[in-house]
């Protein structure tokens, strides 16, 4: 078994190696202002149209199996999620990645990312850094604390779907002995925070938490987040890359189905949340709509449903197996300084 101290410094190489270029050579892309938002978001913030209907990702991606827990890199071109029970899996639910040359095409036939990070268990909820250099995932292979644990992959060429290394056990304030899942990093100029969803084995009851990146490469105490949370099942974060904006699942007081999906927003990044509102019917259905995803500008989500329409279902009513939708909203004003930007990155610079 690895030591405390050998896998903090495990974690502290593969964070280092997240907050610099491969080369030698100074960034040619600065932090993106978007990420500065304790600074001026509160003043010019990011306003946007209501979601539109959402559309069946369709085929490849979704098939007659069940596609979840969608999550899409910076630049719009590879899109991650799992697959339980695929033909060609090696476990029960396998991690698999959709590739498309331009924004505009048609996503790829999705490929098995492989046995460096799929096992005969099930890997599940895979979300990307903003840097796309780390993937992170929860997992039921052995080894583990609880009955799913949070693990983190790294790889160099974030151009490179398929060089991820070894993953490593998060442990720390992350992982316990309950069902640690569906994380998602928040990272700007000065921090580096995990949210995930965590709950007793087997019931069901989930809340959301956040662990902070430390500086010796560990995660520190993990903490509720309480304005988020309820009596309810509240879990699958998706936080907006200015951290002003974050959706989860729920079926609080409120909820139209089994599960809706709700979303929080806050004036700085220092601020408490608000209340959570539901995203409504337009998006909502009666049966499962969770696992948001957020595109890097904030204008596309992906989720899993279980609603009529799904690849392979005849149901007019459902509930269907799991697909992927997808539901976007157009931005009405952005900030001067904040345009967005265009194609892979070539580096995120991360002060930890």
């Amino acid at each position: 078994m690895r030591s405390a101290s050998a896998h903090g410094a495990l974690l502290l190489a593969l964070a280092l190696a997240s907050c610099r270029d491969d080369s030698t050579s100074a960034p040619t892309q600065p932090v993106p202002p978007g990420l500065l938002a304790s600074r001026h978001e509160a003043d010019d913030p990011l306003q946007f149209s209501d979601w539109s209907a959402p559309v069946n990702l369709g085929p490849p991606v979704n098939t007659a199996f069940i596609e979840q827990a969608a999550s899409l890199s910076r630049d719009g071109l590879s899109l991650y999620f799992h697959c339980g029970n695929c033909p060609g899996s090696i476990g029960g639910a396998d991690i698999y990645v959709s590739q498309r040359a331009h924004t505009d095409d048609p996503w790829g036939p999705p490929r098995n990312l492989g046995p460096t990070i799929n096992t005969t268990a099930n890997e599940q909820a895979p979300r990307l850094s903003s840097d796309g250099r780390r993937l992170f995932f929860s997992s039921d292979r052995p080894g583990g604390i609880g009955g799913h644990d949070i693990y983190v992959s790294r790889r160099h060429d974030w151009r490179d779907d398929f060089a991820w290394q070894p993953p490593v056990n998060l442990r720390g304030g992350v992982n316990g002995t309950d069902d640690d899942q569906t994380p998602d990093p928040f990272e700007d100029h000065a921090t580096s925070i995990l949210f995930f969803g965590s709950g007793p084995i087997g019931t069901g009851a989930t809340d959301i938490y956040s662990s902070t990146l430390l500086s010796d490469g560990s995660y520190g105490p993990r903490a509720p987040v309480v304005e988020l949370n309820s009596t309810s099942v509240d879990r699958q974060p998706a936080i907006r890359r200015d951290g002003l904006e974050i959706f989860f699942a729920s079926d609080r007081t409120g909820t139209l189905g089994a599960l809706d999906l709700w979303v929080a927003t806050r004036a700085s990044t220092s601020d408490p949340w608000s209340p959570p509102v539901n995203l409504g019917p337009t998006v909502n259905t009666t049966l499962v709509d969770a696992r948001p995803a957020l595109s890097f500008d904030g204008t596309t989500l992906y989720f899993q449903s279980t609603r009529p329409g799904a690849v392979g279902c005849t149901s007019s009513t459902g509930p269907c197996v799991f697909d992927i939708w997808v539901t976007t909203r157009t931005r009405l004003h952005a900030p001067d300084d904040d345009r967005g930007h265009r194609g892979r990155p070539h580096h995120d610079r991360h002060e930890h």
